[in-house]
């Protein structure tokens, strides 16, 4: 089955429900899971937002992974933590080739109308473009 599954993770409930499902397939299947969390920064420039990501990247990962255990626990060794600067969708996809993921798991918001037609999805982008199978939790 799954050996190595993504999750992205905002904080949301949907993105919790997709870790909690993550982590039992990894169970089941003898696998890890991946977490990763997309910090984008705009409206600096190249340099400040360079620091700022650095700076934010290593705090926002203390905090998810203290949050991640309160959600579930899981052995240390079963879940790979990082947060990545860039657009949600392209860092998950990006991960699926740099790490050798064969199953994302990703949660589902639903927004009104306008607000999907202006922001866009990230399970609709990761859903059209994924080359591995991938679990929308709502």
């Amino acid at each position: 089955m799954f050996k190595y599954s993504l999750v992205g993770y905002d904080g949301s409930a949907s993105s919790q429900e997709a870790f909690k499902l993550a982590i039992e397939l990894a169970q089941a299947c003898h696998g890890r899971v991946r977490v990763v969390s997309a910090l984008q920064v705009t409206g600096a420039g190249a340099d400040t937002c360079t620091l700022l990501m650095a700076d934010s990247g290593a705090k926002r990962a203390t905090e998810l992974l203290a949050e991640l255990k309160t959600i579930v626990p899981y052995p240390d060794h079963m879940v790979d933590l990082e947060v990545v600067p860039g657009s949600p969708g392209d860092v998950l996809l990006n991960q699926v080739k740099q790490q050798g993921i064969d199953h994302i798991v990703i949660g589902h918001t639903e927004r009104g109308t306008l607000a999907r037609w202006l922001l866009g999805s990230v399970s609709d982008e990761v859903l059209a473009r994924a080359h591995v199978p991938v679990t929308v939790v709502r």
